[in-house]
């Protein structure tokens, strides 16, 4: 059992990092858990993948819960107003990748999670985000705030978080992506993608849990529950590192790292076929 919930630690901080950093964390799930492998069954290890993101999702909630509550009493009336345009905005964003999540997530998951996809959506998304960041340098942006983006910007960066159906290519990398793309603030890319994974993340959390049967061993619950924990203290971190970092830096270190790691993705699965 001690094994168990060394290895559930581990993938615990890797979700925590990934799942923030525009470098996909199912990438580098697929790499770990080549070298970590739980004595467990695939059922479970497909809801564990889903379900250890919430404790990530946790994170967001504690430290944006009062800009997310609309019913803090400290806020004026203008103020909760606010708020719930935010949370507007994110159920409009959310609409697109939660209707086809739920038609076609299993299906995603069972044609393209492979490295070969991970390989090249990896290198693809890092190069597009070299290039995106190349053009837009020195151009200011025209979204620097919530209340700028409009419900069809909203709308479209929903249209963009649909992508990341395919493993490999990070959920807050092609939210991200498609905000600066539209002119929005690499500060408000960021948050928006932030937002959007709470109902997101809660949606997929639920089918999955639904689909394993709420019917855990006693060394599943500690595994799911210590992946869970890890990840939220590690996703504390790594969300303050990235606010803190795009501050005075773009996104093109990840573009480049997200490169770098499909070249090892690729090298490694193909030195041992």
């Amino acid at each position: 059992m001690f094994r168990e919930i060394i290895k559930a630690i581990v993938l615990g901080i890797v979700e925590g990092i990934t799942e923030w950093l525009p470098i996909s964390s199912t990438g580098h799930m697929i790499l770990v858990e080549e070298f970590i492998k739980f004595d467990a069954s695939a059922e479970f290890m497909e809801m564990f993948r889903v379900v250890i993101q919430l404790g990530a999702i946790l994170a967001v909630v504690l430290l944006y819960f009062h800009k997310l509550n609309p019913f803090a009493p400290s806020k004026t009336l203008k103020q909760k107003r606010d708020t719930m345009d935010i949370w507007f905005k994110v159920i409009v964003g959310v609409l697109p990748a939660a209707v086809l999540g739920f038609l076609f997530d299993d299906w995603f998951d069972a044609n393209f999670y492979n490295y070969q996809t991970v390989t090249l959506t990896l290198i693809l998304y890092g190069i597009l985000f070299i290039v995106i960041e190349n053009k837009n340098k020195g151009k200011p942006a025209s979204i620097r705030s919530f209340k700028d983006m409009s419900y069809k910007t909203a709308l479209m960066i929903g249209f963009f978080q649909v992508l990341s159906l395919v493993p490999g290519t990070s959920r807050s990398g092609a939210t991200i992506l498609g905000a600066i793309i539209l002119g929005t603030s690499r500060n408000i890319a960021a948050e928006y993608s932030f937002f959007l994974s709470i109902p997101v993340m809660f949606g997929a959390s639920a089918l999955k849990l639904v689909k394993f049967g709420f019917v855990f061993t006693g060394l599943e619950m500690a595994v799911l529950v210590t992946g869970m924990a890890v990840a939220f203290f590690i996703s504390l971190i790594s969300i303050r590192f990235l606010l803190r970092y795009i501050k005075n830096n773009d996104f093109k270190a990840f573009g480049w790292y997200r490169i770098i790691l499909g070249i090892l993705v690729s090298g490694y699965f193909m030195f041992i076929s």
